[in-house]
């Protein structure tokens, strides 16, 4: 009997207790989210994964020095993974739409909204105003634009903001209806838009070496992720460089993925995690999610005081950067009320463009706030 208690205590069984269980149980959440409600089970799978990994006692865990877990964490604490993420959003990335519409970017600019009201609510709930602007970024719906700012301004709230990023843009298919639903009419709702004007191969590979350069002078601390999402469209639409381009969005990606989803997901261990400040940050989460859908839906109405052709106002919704579940939901609710409205290619445009906006407010509140 000695011997089996012995070994009873070399287990994780007798290193359990209440609150690795209330993480695992969110991580087999995440998991059945993903596997039977297929919200971005790319992304919930390996992060649910990783919550499991991280939360059981005595396994090697993220924070135990030249651990496995730990190199793999290398890829987040350095800010590494997130540029390679854009560099494969990028490869998949088609800035069409958005090149022969300029003024569609003005929604994925008005969709940014939500990271500077968060800022500020952030701030008002008592973070100190670098933890804020870090907690702001979940606004824009941008998993790795979310971590590289953490991991430049709050690392010690990498966890709570990675998670609370990710889930809301799994959660897109939820949140956003509801609200471009209470913000238009039926009306609105039924908008048709010109089919976009045909975009030249030059103007496609002009198009990410232009602004990468504009871009980068406006927000330079975002010059890692700004320069990989343009170098990985530049791959796509050179026409010469296809291998590089196919294996950026399909192989390189994934890898990438697996490998920050994981390490991720084993960042939430229970004691720094079950906190008042981790729960402020999903409730601010959310809130920012809101906000930025509103904004967006709200400026498009208020373009279309001004514009001839007037464009539907839900895919102001699109304009935060979740790419491209934002957009697909703008297209099934245009497909719920006209089964005529095709408008994917049309929320395209403020999605990629949230992407891009996501990455320069980063590199503003970097700028600012990390010198």
């Amino acid at each position: 009997m000695d011997e089996f208690l012995g070994f009873l205590e070399t287990t994780a069984i007798a290193q359990f207790d209440y609150r690795s269980m209330i993480m695992i149980a969110i991580g087999l959440v995440f998991i059945t989210l993903a596997i039977t409600k297929h919200y971005e089970p790319l992304l919930l799978i390996p992060i649910g994964f990783g919550i499991l990994l991280g939360n059981m006692p005595g396994a090697a865990g993220v924070y135990i020095q030249d651990s496995v877990m730990n190199i793999i964490y290398f890829g987040v604490r350095s800010g590494l993974y997130p540029p390679l993420i854009f560099l494969g959003i990028g490869a998949m990335t088609d800035f069409s739409t958005l090149i022969s519409n300029p003024k569609l970017i003005l929604l994925g600019a008005a969709a940014q909204l939500g990271i500077f009201a968060t800022l500020t609510g952030a701030y008002l709930l008592g973070f100190t105003i670098i933890e804020a602007g870090a907690i702001g970024i979940i606004g824009g719906a941008d998993g790795p634009t979310s971590i590289f700012l953490a991991t430049k301004l709050a690392p010690h709230l990498l966890g709570p903001i990675a998670i609370a990023a990710y889930s809301y843009m799994s959660l897109v298919p939820v949140i956003q209806p509801p609200i471009i639903r209470l913000l238009t009419t039926k009306r609105e709702r039924l908008i048709h838009m010109k089919t976009p004007r045909p975009v030249s191969r030059r103007e496609k590979i002009l198009f990410p070496i232009v602004a990468f350069i504009v871009t980068t002078i406006i927000a330079p601390g975002a010059a890692i992720l700004l320069g990989m999402l343009f170098f990985g469209n530049l791959l796509k639409e050179s026409g010469v460089t296809e291998r590089l381009a196919e294996s950026a969005r399909h192989a390189f990606i994934d890898i990438v993925t697996i490998l920050l989803g994981i390490a991720v997901g084993a960042t939430t261990l229970a004691e720094g995690f079950l906190t008042p400040s981790s729960l402020m940050i999903f409730v601010l989460g959310a809130f920012a999610f809101a906000v930025a859908t509103a904004a967006g839906v709200l400026f498009a109405k208020f373009m279309n005081l001004f514009l001839k052709e007037k464009i539907n106002p839900m895919i102001g919704a699109a304009g935060v950067s979740a790419v491209p579940g934002s957009a697909r939901v703008v297209q099934q609710l245009g497909q719920q009320y006209d089964k005529r409205n095709f408008l994917l290619m049309h929320a395209m445009a403020p999605n990629v463009a949230g992407v891009i906006g996501s990455a320069i407010a980063a590199g503003v509140l970097l700028g600012i706030l990390g010198g």
